[in-house]
């Protein structure tokens, strides 16, 4: 792969227009074949971006979470099949919000239960609090007042949240629509029920520790938090200003969907176990028949209406990841099958179990330049096979 010297010289540019810095490692046959990093990890101490440095993966954390619930499916202690109510009982009898052309609101029950699958898929009526509907609003308060008890010393967990989530009506029938939302951190609390541990301890026991991921946590160890890169939001000038708000946030419970941190070394290592079937230095975490299941396209022609936003052109989505179907509408030089996702601060995985290869893009900004970043990494890196 010697043609990844292009790479480096579009991770500069990445940070001569973009962020205060980067890194991106690619493993190919359980190789390191590239590995770089650019720019700095705060601007103000000039503290560089090295292979210490520790980044919030934000929904990266998402594929961590989806791997680890399968796990537990491969134990046979769910089908997908199952309705969540049956492990998490808050969410029985679940309620649809219907607005009329006027704007009025109505409650009905849901056509059916959210199942697992649902939650895996993002399928299952259960939003964030980003947008305008009154169930986002809804979201957008609940996760709120958690994040506010949680800064008062209140107790707050995942149940916490599941709890509030089966009190909002849903944003429509599950299985009917394809919506991102808090889907994946109520399947940390399946996990939690099923495993009988924390989703943060089931994460170090059966992932962390076993491919040996030392520096990948929901809460950073005091004496590694100097090595957290700084969060910088860039304005339509270019000037980029420290945000330390969103760490508050995410911090209220351990967000399967949203809260680890890790390094690029040791996400890395977590990709290309992926891309190796399942196995990394003779630890097997999941099945190889498992993965191919997960990155499968498990949408139906109606859910892709809101599965549209540019930057998945030509994917499809399995169980929690993006995965590579239609090469022509991506403009992609990756394969079918190629698949992965990323964080909301420009952290990007893209795994490629036929090509045995996996790469990791690192960085810390808003807005994040997903659109231009990611198809660019994923067109240099696959030109150089």
């Amino acid at each position: 792969m010697e043609a990844l010297h292009n790479l480096r010289q579009l991770l500069r540019s990445f940070v001569e227009k973009g962020p205060a810095g980067c890194s991106c490692s690619v493993t190919r046959n359980g190789e390191t074949v590239f590995e770089d990093y650019v720019g700095f990890a705060d601007i103000d101490t000039k503290n560089p971006i090295s292979s210490d440095t520790i980044f919030r993966i934000y929904s990266m954390t998402k594929v961590v979470t989806c791997v680890a619930a399968l796990k537990l499916y491969e134990r046979g202690l769910y089908l997908l099949s199952d309705p969540i109510e049956e492990y998490l009982p808050e969410f029985s009898h679940p309620q649809v919000l219907v607005t009329g052309e006027n704007g009025e609101h109505t409650i009905t029950p849901a056509t059916r239960s959210i199942t697992i699958k649902d939650l895996f898929m993002m399928t299952s009526g259960l939003t964030y609090g980003w947008g305008e509907t009154e169930t986002e609003r809804q979201v957008k308060l609940a996760t709120e007042s958690l994040a506010r008890k949680k800064q008062l010393g209140e107790k707050t967990d995942i149940r916490s949240l599941t709890q509030a989530l089966a009190a909002i009506p849903l944003a429509f029938d599950p299985g009917t629509q394809w919506q991102y939302g808090l889907s994946h951190d109520v399947l940390g609390a399946l996990i939690e029920v099923l495993s009988g541990k924390s989703l943060g301890r089931f994460l170090k026991d059966e992932i962390f520790e076993p491919l040996a991921m030392n520096d990948t946590f929901f809460n950073i160890p005091k004496e590694k938090q100097h090595r957290l890169a700084s969060l910088y939001i860039r304005d339509e000038n270019g000037s980029l200003t420290i945000n330390t708000e969103m760490d508050e946030h995410f911090s209220a419970y351990e967000s399967g969907g949203g809260g680890l941190f890790s390094t690029l070394s040791d996400y890395s290592r977590f990709a290309h176990m992926l891309a190796n079937d399942g196995e990394l230095d003779g630890v097997r975490i999941i099945g190889r028949k498992t993965i191919e299941l997960m990155a499968t396209n498990h949408l139906q022609p109606e859910h892709f209406q809101n599965y549209n936003w540019p930057r998945l052109a030509g994917y499809g989505y399995g169980l929690g990841v993006q995965v590579m179907m239609d090469r022509p509408a991506g403009g992609s030089n990756s394969p079918i099958g190629e698949f992965g996702w990323n964080g909301l601060a420009g952290t990007w995985v893209t795994i490629d179990p036929k090509e045995k290869l996996s790469a990791v893009y690192m960085q810390q900004m808003l807005p994040n330049f997903e659109e231009y970043h990611q198809p660019r990494l994923r067109s240099v890196i696959y030109g150089s096979i």
